[in-house]
């Protein structure tokens, strides 16, 4: 975890950001940026793969690297943090850096609610952010949870104005993540008023995902009889959990009333 989570170091196999501080001849010194104070070292074996003539064509002094931990020994003055650059792809790399940018994000989006508050940081970690840390991994996913849904703070923490500050401040600071899906709901009926068991199926499909105020739904006519229900929801799973109830009940309806119905999932 890094210095915003409960730990003061990295543990074995984590991805880590660092500051490039001296490049010497058999390895490069680097500062953790997620853990003020702490050092790293990467040895010249572990900057790239294959053989390293010129060091220096790989690193310099002042650049940003994303690094796995080899190991934290814990016997050394300040512990010791061996580390590899060769064993992270690019796309590890990219996750990694939008992950710690979130999370710089997040610690000045705490110190605001911290402020508004009146309390000092180090009191807000104290008093709630230890646990929403505990809760959601990291303080950007706890801010990106409440953005979400928002009553998920009506139980948590101690009492304290603190909770209505972060619900304004995540929302409006932080755009929750959407996953969208769509599907096929191909609807017919040859009663008289098969159209108007159509359109009431249709509206049985769209009340499905109300239940979820954080879940929208459309549904488009294709041409008839199918039509498109297209779902956005904070994650693929409640997405597809919904998609298929509304699928279920509106074909439910429509073959209770003498008609036919079929659910098309598409990717």
């Amino acid at each position: 975890m890094d210095s915003m989570g409960i730990s003061d170091m990295p543990e074995e196999g984590d991805l880590v950001v660092a500051t490039v501080k001296q490049v010497k001849n058999f390895g490069v010194v680097v500062d953790l940026d997620e853990f003020p104070g702490k050092e790293g070292f990467i040895h010249i074996a572990e900057v790239a793969s294959g053989w390293v003539k010129y060091i220096r064509d790989h690193v310099r002094e002042g650049q940003k690297v994303v690094c796995k931990v080899l190991s934290v020994d814990e016997k050394k003055r300040n512990k010791f943090v061996d580390l590899s650059l060769k064993s992270v792809n690019e796309h590890q790399k990219r996750e990694k850096i939008q992950q710690w940018k979130s999370e710089q994000k997040a610690m000045k989006l705490f110190e605001l609610v911290c402020t508004s508050s009146g309390l000092t940081r180090e009191l807000g970690m104290e008093q709630f952010g230890q646990a929403l840390l505990r809760e959601h991994g990291t303080l950007y996913g706890a801010f990106e949870a409440v953005a979400i849904k928002e009553d998920l703070l009506s139980d948590f923490g101690p009492e304290g104005d603190w909770r209505s500050h972060f619900i304004r401040i995540a929302r409006e600071n932080i755009t929750p993540p959407y996953v969208e899906i769509s599907g096929i709901l191909d609807l017919s009926s040859q009663e008289p008023l098969g159209m108007d068991m159509i359109k009431e199926a249709l509206s049985i499909a769209a009340a499905v995902p109300e239940k979820e105020p954080e879940v929208k739904a459309r549904i488009l006519y294709i041409s008839a009889p199918r039509y498109r229900i297209v779902l956005s929801a904070p994650n693929y799973k409640l997405a597809e959990e919904l998609m298929r109830e509304a699928a279920e009940q509106a074909i439910s309806f429509i073959e209770k009333n003498n008609g036919t119905g079929k659910f098309i999932r598409k990717a």
